[in-house]
């Protein structure tokens, strides 16, 4: 079984609903061959099996036993690029902007996917996947802090010592992770944490 990924060019940030969109329209069109100059200079650099579609965009197909490897490559060379990729298996678009303050900041899932400098939207949208599938997420600036989160909606926080709380709506989740990325810390003073 094959997993696809598809990148190209947009001039501001979109939402998972037109990547969708854009990526079923795609997918409905006939790949085109390209040579020399009219070919992306992106498709030479992305892993996998790469095909070219009408108006530059790009699917990246890959096995299933190499989807988490591959995935961070073409998430990495996407942003290196200027490109939106968006992942149809996860149903996540990854802009390029907006992005919180910590650079190199990761974001970790725990059905396998790790994003460096993730942007504030796609932090948003996967933390509305947390499922036996996908039992954490995490934003972490590893040697300094992190942030996260499992089902049931349990935090914790590390910035030394390791403290915990529970909240009661993903949407308490997502402001938490938001302030958490953007540099402000005002989602301690809101909770009880125990240690």
């Amino acid at each position: 079984m094959s997993v696809e990924l598809m990148v190209w060019d947009e001039p501001a940030p979109i939402s998972r609903d037109q990547a969708r969109a854009t990526y079923l329209a795609v997918k409905r069109a006939q790949p085109v061959t390209a040579t020399g100059d009219d070919m992306p200079a992106v498709v030479k650099e992305l892993p996998g099996e790469v095909r070219l579609y009408p108006e530059r965009h790009v699917l990246v197909s890959m096995d299933l036993d190499s989807m988490d490897e591959v995935s961070a490559r073409v998430f990495a060379i996407a942003r290196a690029r200027g490109l939106v990729c968006y992942d149809p298996q996860r149903d996540l678009v990854h802009n390029l902007a907006p992005l919180g303050v910590y650079e190199g900041m990761q974001l970790h899932t725990g059905d396998g996917m790790i994003v460096h400098d993730p942007d504030l939207g796609l932090v948003h949208d996967v933390l509305g996947t947390l499922s036996p599938q996908n039992p954490f997420a995490a934003l972490v600036n590893f040697g300094r802090h992190f942030l996260q989160v499992s089902p049931g909606y349990e935090l914790e926080y590390k910035e030394g010592t390791l403290v915990r709380t529970t909240v009661a709506e993903l949407e308490e989740v997502r402001r938490a992770f938001h302030e958490y990325a953007t540099g402000e810390r005002s989602f301690l003073d809101r909770h009880e944490w125990t240690r």
